[in-house]
Parts: structure tokens; C-alpha cells; sequence
């Protein structure tokens, strides 16, 4: 047997060590093109229910609502008084420490009776801000009327503004919204028994056929069994098969853990506003040249005075001068070949030291022209 000593040692480690980060960096890493089954799909039926209340916020600092300018609000507080004995029929009301505003909130799947909700409190009449009110009790109801949580509590505001003796104001953010922490405690539940379903419907979040595919495959081949068909490109339908030890619960559970390749059409999203271009890795184009070049004008005014002589019979004018120059660019072709990968193609049109705007109108030229294999979605 042969032993190394400790330098040689450490020579052979290193050597080792960079030859394995090198061949790391050159071999296709697939785990960082996979993603989970639970992040490409969402069970049917599983989903948020959106929730909405009118209320009353009290405790404003003089910058509630105006109740001559806001019946509702001048309304709903004789209401609420006289509920609790108070007779302000008929009553000269200018309080403007009051505010009529909107609740919403949305209700997670499968949330339990007496958990809490997050909600947001949004003016509904011509108040000025909402910041240090409190939020009366409030129910929230449903698309089908039926109250489901109740609301109440302090706000918390991020906006605010202020107004000087002069007229000038300082604003940051918006002073008529507010939300509530945990502020709305759920009364009904929906009911819905997901363990003793036998079967599912996963909808994809990005419709895809070959995705959808390899989701019933990579399903069917961990099960053993064909559990899951595909439907559409949208949706996936997951059976428990016959003799599972399990509920459909533990069914979900196991498979939305598995990887796969999801597969995306080319395209590639246009924001002409910001001039902000974002291409897919299955962009091609076809083997192209392409020159570009812009034509500038320029004007510049510089106008010269005249005056006449002295003692003569004369005036002063302004007589004007223009000075016009045109200059252009050099747009010199650049050979861009067809079928190369992503970082090919961007940096061969970055070659032509474009900005991003031109580069829209390159690639929607590519599209006219037939060369460009990708969908040109503009926002």
C-alpha cells in the first residue's frame, strides 16, 4: 500500500475538487428545470371566497365624512343609534368624526369556525382620511348573501396627509384605506369533504398539453396503477384507485411532492410603456440579417440682433437664424444564425447596440418577416 504525504495530499483534493465544479458546471443540471406538481397545478373546488360588508368607522379626527354631502353615512348612523335607544330623528347631525366605508375579505379554503381574517377597510363617502378610526361591528356575506365573518377593530393606515394654514398639503400613500390584523372572526363554514372524494380535478395553472401529459405519467408511473387521465389541457383528472390504503387526502399529499418538466410555448412579452422585453428559453429564429439605424434632425434656433448705426434713422430688429444638421446612424448588417439558443440570439441582437425600444421594433419586424418562431404578446 502507498501513502501520500500531506502536501501531495492536498494537491490531489484540489485537483479533485475543481474537476468535479467543473464538471458540474458543464453537465445539464435537470432538478433546476423540474418543478413540483403543486406548483404547476391547483385542486377544483379548492379556492378562496371573496367576502363583503358595509360599516361605519368612528373615532376620526375630523376628517370622517360630511353628512350633508353623504346621506348614507347620516343614515346609517341614525340607524345604528337607534338600535342601541338613541333618538336622533329629525336632529341636526354635523359630526364629522364618522366615515361609511367598504369591508372586504377573503375566505381560505377549508377555514374552521372561530379563526380569524384579515380585512380591508376602504372610505366610501367623501372622507379625508381614515387614520386612528375603528371599525363597528360588521358583517361580511357572501355571492350568495349569507353572512360568513364578522368585522371589527382598530385600523391601521399607511398613508396620511397634511394640510397647512396656506393651502398646501403633503400626502404619502392613501389616508381612505386601512386594514385590520386578523380583524374579522369567521362565524359559518363551507363544508367540503376532500378525504372521501374518489376523484379530482387538477387545473393546470399554465395550460399545456405535453405538461399535462407528463403530470399523468409521473402520477401514474409512482402509483403503478393508471389513476390519473388527462382531460384537456387545463385539467388532469386524478382517480383514488381501487384498494388505496389511504383517503384522497393522503393521495394529494404523495403526489403533489412529484417533479416534472413543465414544457411553455415561445413567446415573448412586450412592454411598450417601459419598454421592458422578456423572451422564453424556446424563442428561435430563423438564420436573418438585420441592420439598424437612426436618422436625427436637428434644429437649433439662434437668433441675432440688428441695430442700426449711430445717428442714423434705423430700429432695432431681431433677425433669425436656424442652423438645421442631419445626422445618421451606420446600419451595418448583422448576421444573427437560426436555431441558436436563447443567450445566442439575445446577444446577437445585442451587437447592434439597440435600446430596448428599438429592439421591440426588431422583433416585431422578425415576427412580420416570418423568421421569429414565438408568440409577440404586447401589455
Amino acid at each position: 500500500m502507498t501513502y501520500m504525504t500531506q502536501p501531495v495530499f492536498r494537491l490531489v483534493a484540489s485537483l479533485c475538487l475543481w474537476v468535479g465544479l467543473g464538471l458540474s458546471m458543464t453537465l445539464p443540471s435537470q432538478s433546476l428545470a423540474q418543478s413540483r406538481i403543486k406548483d404547476l397545478v391547483q385542486i377544483e373546488g379548492v379556492r378562496d371566497n371573496q367576502l363583503i360588508g358595509y360599516g361605519i368607522v368612528v373615532g376620526l379626527a375630523g376628517t370622517g365624512d360630511g353628512l350633508r354631502n353623504s346621506p348614507f353615512t347620516r343614515q346609517s348612523l341614525e340607524a345604528m343609534l337607534e338600535r342601541m335607544g338613541v333618538n336622533t330623528r329629525d336632529q341636526n347631525l354635523q359630526t364629522k368624526n364618522v366615515a361609511a366605508v367598504m369591508v372586504t375579505a377573503s375566505l381560505p379554503p377549508f377555514a374552521t369556525q372561530g379563526t380569524r381574517l384579515d380585512v380591508s377597510v376602504s372610505a366610501f363617502g367623501d372622507a379625508k382620511s381614515l387614520e386612528g378610526g375603528t371599525l363597528l361591528v360588521t358583517p361580511l356575506m357572501g355571492a350568495d348573501g349569507q353572512v360568513y365573518a364578522v368585522a371589527q377593530g382598530q385600523l391601521t393606515v399607511g398613508g396620511f396627509t397634511a394640510t397647512g394654514n396656506s393651502g398646501t398639503s403633503v400626502s404619502r400613500g392613501v389616508s381612505t384605506n386601512g386594514r385590520i390584523a386578523n380583524g374579522a372572526l369567521i362565524e359559518r363554514e363551507l363544508r367540503f369533504d376532500l378525504a372521501g372524494q374518489t376523484e379530482l380535478r387538477l387545473a393546470l395553472r399554465n395550460p399545456d398539453f405535453t405538461t399535462a401529459r407528463r403530470i399523468a405519467n409521473a402520477i401514474n408511473t409512482n402509483l403503478g396503477v393508471a389513476a390519473a387521465a388527462v382531460e384537456n389541457p387545463s385539467t388532469v383528472v386524478l382517480s383514488r384507485p381501487i384498494g388505496y390504503p389511504g383517503d384522497m387526502v393522503g393521495l394529494i399529499s404523495r403526489v403533489e411532492r412529484l417533479t416534472v418538466t413543465p414544457d411553455l410555448i415561445a413567446k415573448i412579452i412586450v412592454d411598450e410603456a417601459s419598454g421592458i422585453v422578456v423572451m422564453g428559453d424556446n424563442v428561435r429564429v430563423s438564420t436573418v440579417a438585420v441592420a439598424q439605424g437612426n436618422l436625427t434632425v436637428s434644429v437649433q434656433e439662434t437668433p441675432l440682433v440688428s441695430q442700426p448705426n449711430a445717428l442714423s434713422d434705423g430700429q432695432t430688429t431681431v433677425v433669425p437664424r436656424s442652423d438645421v444638421s442631419v445626422e445618421e446612424d451606420k446600419g451595418d448588417l448583422t448576421m444573427i444564425r437560426g436555431g441558436v439558443p436563447l443567450r445566442d440570439l439575445v446577444e446577437g441582437l445585442n451587437s447592434l447596440g439597440v435600446n430596448p425600444r428599438d429592439l421591440i421594433q426588431i422583433l416585431q419586424a422578425l415576427k412580420a418577416s416570418g423568421a421569429l418562431q414565438a408568440d409577440i404578446e404586447v401589455m
